[in-house]
């Protein structure tokens, strides 16, 4: 890029950041570049939708040995790939789900117009109704290990040994929860209290999703121990959403019914998205300016929309179905790779569709919560900028209670693996997650070597600039992909059977080549969206 193409962001064209010396490039929209990436995106992307389909019909020879797993659908007499059990399992409860998110709704709105009780006592009452309707008898024992977070927190305050003995008993619950299978009231208590474990509520796997709690309790414990290190001040209305974080509460407000409303809030109680204990109580104190009415509507006809696209995906593309029974058996480079990749587009979905519809379900209650999934899963080129939009309240929380703790940038690399392992831990006791968490921690030092070496600052002005760094992004694409693959799909056997028979045949280099050729394309694409959001002031452009 030539230096007259940058305009200072000072400009009165433009929005820009006013505390900033935000530098803003000129529109390629409208070039002849990109009128050739507008013709091979109009080919190469419907053509990748084909190749999924393709060998996804009953027609194909693999069909067979992937059929089992499909189940009866409802879109033109088509069979729907139903067999990735997370997902599977929300889908199936969604018809029981729906009345409890409504009936939640209409008594805390009815509570907050009649004044039956404070807000917050009524969420408390509420939210023990719920966790005893999802686990069953197992509400007991998260109460029973809830009791005892909050009893260390409370009892050690700000001495020194809160955040180690939080820690300590925070990750033995982890391990403990998956080592005794949630706990059995037969195995502790005798064979007379079986019928306890009968009663299992809507969830019986409390233990699986107890990992969110955790967080909560955590955030809970480590926020108090701050408040009673800083010096208590008049709580005044918050500025911003930072201020929400970071500004701690009275101490007053650091009580069980607090503390029990937090961390076993309804919408939020399953899988989050996660919450600070001081913004959640902030925001009954001084609610949100950010929900609106219009907000709300918008945001979940986003939902219903993105429902039928993971609806249709499922009905159309058996990937996920062909993975698990690794029935790639004589397909090309081509086809393996397309479903590797559609695979790792229905994870991406099958996260993004639970976290809306609980975010919804918060907003309309009156809770704001950032969004989990900023940008689309294949909208990335930076395995750095990647965890800032993929999960992004969990990544906050890391930052917060991890990163910033033990160091943050001072300690770049150490801490990168450090937090990248307790995230897999986080997720489930397995090597192939373990092998996931160290390959990205791996796979972050050539991006953080190379920006930091052919830096935008030094280098950003230069022609050339752009398509070095876009064949960057190909590399972080490569890398991120296999690393999810393994972690989140097909495990390390699975991916390796997968690059063998991509790769090492006959037509794998050229294969390769293509793929890069088009992953460039895609990356140009990408760092243009970026600069079309700093032009307009978006702070999401550096995600």
């Amino acid at each position: 890029m030539t230096p007259n193409e940058v305009i200072n962001a000072d400009n009165s064209k433009h929005k820009h950041n006013t505390n900033s010396s935000l530098l803003l490039k000129k529109s390629r929209w409208n070039t002849p570049e990109f009128y050739f990436y507008y013709v091979c995106f109009s080919i190469i992307v419907p053509y990748m939708f084909y190749v999924g389909y393709s060998v996804s019909k009953d027609t194909h020879p693999n069909y067979p040995s992937y059929s089992p797993l499909l189940s009866d659908g409802w879109i033109f007499g088509r069979q729907v790939d139903n067999s990735d059990a997370q997902y599977s399992q929300f889908r199936d409860n969604l018809p029981r789900l729906i009345p409890l998110v409504f009936i939640h709704l209409i008594s805390s709105h009815a509570n907050r117009h009649y004044h039956w009780l404070s807000p917050i006592k009524f969420t408390c009452i509420v939210s023990l109704i719920a966790v005893f309707l999802f686990h069953g008898a197992s509400a007991l024992k998260i109460i029973l290990l809830l009791s005892i977070n909050y009893g260390i927190g409370k009892y050690l305050g700000g001495h020194r040994l809160n955040p180690v003995l939080t820690w300590i008993f925070n990750l033995t619950v982890l391990f403990a929860n998956e080592h005794y299978n949630g706990y059995r009231f037969q195995s502790i208590l005798g064979h007379s209290f079986q019928w306890l474990d009968e009663w299992q509520g809507i969830q019986a796997r409390w233990h699986i999703l107890f990992n969110f709690a955790t967080l909560r309790l955590i955030s809970f414990n480590m926020d108090y121990y701050w408040a009673c290190h800083q010096k208590q001040e008049k709580i005044e209305p918050p500025k911003s959403d930072k201020d929400r974080i970071n500004t701690p509460c009275a101490l007053s407000d650091y009580n069980y019914v607090n503390f029990i409303s937090y961390v076993l809030y309804t919408p939020l109680l399953l899988c989050g998205p996660i919450i600070t204990f001081n913004d959640f109580i902030s925001q009954y104190h001084y609610p949100s300016r950010n929900i609106n009415r219009k907000y709300i509507i918008l945001y979940a006809i986003r939902l219903v929309f993105v429902m039928l696209v993971m609806e249709l995906t499922l009905h159309y593309l058996y990937v996920v179905a062909i993975s698990k029974s690794k029935a790639w058996d004589g397909d090309s480079p081509l086809e393996i790779s397309m479903i590797g990749y559609f695979n790792l587009v229905i994870i991406w979905m099958k996260l993004l569709i639970p976290w809306r519809l609980f975010r919804l379900w918060s907003l309309a209650d009156g809770i704001w919560v950032e969004e989990n999934m900023v940008r689309c899963m294949s909208n990335n080129f930076s395995a750095q900028r990647f965890w800032k939009s993929w999960h992004r309240t969990f990544n906050r929380w890391m930052i917060r209670y991890i990163y910033i703790p033990l160091g943050g940038t001072k300690y770049l690399m150490y801490n990168s693996w450090l937090v990248f392992t307790f995230v897999a831990l986080w997720h489930d006791i397995e090597l192939k997650l373990l092998a996931w968490g160290w390959l990205i921690s791996i796979f972050l030092l050539p991006e953080i070597i190379a920006s930091s070496i052919f830096s935008e600052k030094k280098y950003g002005h230069k022609p050339y600039y752009r398509f070095v760094c876009g064949a960057g992004g190909v590399c972080n694409i490569l890398m991120m992909m296999i690393a999810n693959l393994i972690g989140f799909s097909v495990g390390l056997d699975g991916v390796k059977e997968m690059l063998t028979k991509i790769f090492l045949t006959s037509g794998g280099l050229s294969f390769l080549m293509s793929v890069s050729v088009c992953l460039f394309i895609a990356v140009q694409v990408m760092f243009e969206i970026r600069e079309s959001e700093k032009r307009r002031g978006d702070p999401k452009y550096k995600m």
